[in-house]
């Protein structure tokens, strides 16, 4: 008997995850009866075609098999799978896969996903938790498996500048809030005004241009209070999944006359606004830790 034809397939696949509820999730494509007769899982993706940029057909692929716009990220890992005697197009093949695997993600509010090709490899794609497949309950391909050793939450450290701006209304005494839209990692919790610290820019310029951009008010920086950090796993505007620490340089400030707004549009501020202090240490008003620690050092 004479050896069997050798079949190269290179292809890209991704992992794409998010969170829900607490719960992580990962995007999967079920595999049709004609490729597995039981119930199989794999990533989505696909074969990347002679002369196509492996990332471009990874994007194309993710669309036929889930409708989503994914956006791939710079990571990846690449596996061998050598098939002696694999089903190939109606004959055994001696099949060798070369398997790209990116990290990739959609954004947070992207549909749910549905499949667009037409007797293709893929019947089904869905979101599946990430607990179902660690215990065998969903069952997926042994790429799945290989891939999510190496492929763990993105490792993000963000230096950021926060102002802790007070001032007295009445008989009260009050802090200048921000609320966090759906796009940020808290939705609905209040933080202080602030932001990101651009690659080259000092810290108290950075904290002037976030509080004009989220309260639409000039901001006078002072002394640094103190240096806070956090550290969580979480999903960012962009819809990836980070494990996230965040730095975060606190600063005493003023802010001129005038009624706060929010004038960034479809950021991760969807309100300002003056707070008692008093409803912040009362729990009236759900903030971030952030805003506890600034109080405990601006009152000091």
């Amino acid at each position: 008997m004479g050896s069997l034809p050798r079949r190269l397939r290179v292809g890209a696949y991704a992992v794409i995850l998010r969170e829900r509820g607490g719960l992580v999730e990962i995007l999967l494509s079920r595999l049709a009866p004609r490729i597995s007769r039981s119930e199989l899982w794999t990533l989505p993706g696909g074969g990347v075609d002679h002369g196509e940029d492996p990332r471009d057909a990874l994007i194309r692929e993710v669309h036929e098999e889930t409708g989503l716009a994914a956006t791939i990220g710079d990571r990846a890992r690449v596996y061998s799978a050598h098939m002696p005697r694999a089903p190939r197009d109606g004959q055994l093949v001696d099949a060798h896969a070369i398997r790209i695997v990116y990290d990739g993600w959609v954004a947070p509010d992207a549909p749910e996903p549905r499949v667009l090709e037409v007797d293709g490899s893929t019947m089904e794609a869905a979101w599946k938790p990430l607990a179902d497949v660690a215990s065998g309950a969903v069952p997926v391909s042994a790429l799945v498996g290989e891939a999510l050793v190496d492929h763990q939450p993105f490792r993000l450290q963000r230096v950021a500048a926060y102002a802790l701006v007070l001032r007295r209304h009445g008989e009260a005494e009050q802090v200048l809030l921000t609320r966090l839209s759906a796009r940020a990692a808290h939705p609905g919790r209040w933080t202080l005004p602030g932001g990101g610290i651009d690659h080259g820019e000092r810290p108290a310029r950075a904290l002037a241009r976030e509080v004009e951009e989220e309260c639409g008010l000039a901001c006078e920086v002072d002394e640094l209070l103190d240096v806070h950090d956090a550290h969580f796993s979480g999903t960012a505007p962009s819809g990836r999944i980070e494990d996230f620490h965040g730095v975060h340089l606190l600063y005493r400030a003023r802010v001129a006359d005038g009624e706060p707004r929010v004038v960034e549009e479809d950021g991760t501020t969807d309100a300002v606004a003056w707070v008692d202090v008093a409803d912040v240490v009362g729990g009236t008003v759900p903030v971030l830790d952030l805003v506890h620690h600034a109080l405990g050092r601006g009152s000091e």
